[in-house]
């Protein structure tokens, strides 16, 4: 089956565009890019210059993953970071909207989770390498201009974001759940400094060429908050015991300590790592049940996702054991 589509009105709108952005370069037309999450995602060459183009979908409104744009403000307001991030080179804000951003070259793997080849000296060393990207990110300015960055979001909407989330989940493919919750919301850390956050951060959502992280990608749920947030999820793919019946082990991965040494470079320890590494179980369990009742309702066919029930209800018992 063909991967190339052609939605005509945003076919022609990234064309005109772009020829502009390349006088006399042949624009060629919109491949399915797969692996998007959020809104329409297509390649396009325009002469020897590849592009990844994000839409909102004809007709949907451009809100929550599908807001395309905000997602172009955020790389954008990174653009000559030390966070490394696709550059934008264009944006069309009138509906439904679009932009463009460079095609990065690398692979962005899952190493505990994903059929990879990638040497365990590689894995390793990535993931090393993107904890210290992930304190770089948490220490960007969020009033830096073209952010414009929403309401802080603490520990407590994050955990009624997510609850809403696995409370959308049938009772039977979550069992312990309500209790899980309760103890979340008995035990609340005080919040820190609010930060600037990736809200999806892990290996598979960077680009690495050999052990260089290239590019932080797919920034649908990017908010500001609590850092421990992005940090109790990225600690949860560090060991594929994490994910039971899923996950399997590459061998010299850094556990969490290496992790969250290089992530603090020499700073104090953060308190109350627990609850978010609970917390962060508590958001894998309530994404797994999603997609697998989205499955069941034939809304998302992915008959692996029918091995998933072990794996949620022990996800859910692991996290009220971290919690003591």
């Amino acid at each position: 089956m063909s991967t190339t589509t052609h939605p005509p009105e945003l076919s022609a709108r990234v064309r005109d565009r772009l020829a502009r952005h390349h006088p006399g370069a042949a624009v060629g037309p919109l491949t399915v890019l797969p692996g998007g999450h959020s809104g329409l995602t297509y390649s396009v060459t325009a002469g020897e210059a590849r592009y990844v183009i994000k839409a909102v979908p004809p007709g949907q409104r451009p809100v929550g993953r599908n807001d395309v744009l905000r997602q172009a403000r955020v790389l954008g307001a990174l653009a000559g970071s030390e966070v490394p991030v696709p550059g934008v080179v264009a944006v069309d804000e009138t509906q439904p909207g679009w932009f463009a951003m460079d095609f990065a070259a690398g692979e962005a793997v899952e190493p505990v989770l994903d059929e990879h080849d990638v040497p365990p000296a590689t894995a390793r060393a990535r993931m090393l390498e993107i904890g210290s990207v992930l304190r770089r990110l948490h220490t960007t300015d969020v009033r830096t201009p073209g952010l414009g960055a929403p309401e802080p979001l603490d520990a407590t909407g994050e955990l009624e974001r997510w609850s809403r989330t696995l409370h959308a989940v049938p009772p039977e493919l979550r069992p312990g759940g309500e209790e899980l919750l309760a103890r979340l919301a008995d035990g609340v850390p005080r919040a820190l400094p609010p930060v600037l956050l990736h809200g999806d951060f892990r290996l598979g959502n960077v680009l690495c060429v050999d052990e260089r992280a290239v590019a932080v990608v797919d920034w649908e749920i990017w908010s500001v908050g609590d850092p421990r947030i992005d940090l109790g999820w990225f600690l949860l793919f560090a060991d594929h015991r994490n994910f039971p019946r899923l996950g399997h082990p590459v061998p010299g991965l850094p556990g969490e300590t290496d992790l969250l040494d290089t992530y603090r470079d020499g700073r104090p320890a953060l308190p109350a790592m627990d609850w978010f590494r609970a917390l962060g179980r508590m958001k894998m369990a309530a994404i797994m049940g999603h997609n697998l009742r989205r499955h069941r309702e034939g809304k998302h066919h992915d008959p692996d996702q029918e091995r998933l029930p072990p794996t949620i209800a022990a996800m859910i018992r692991t996290a009220r054991d971290i919690l003591g």
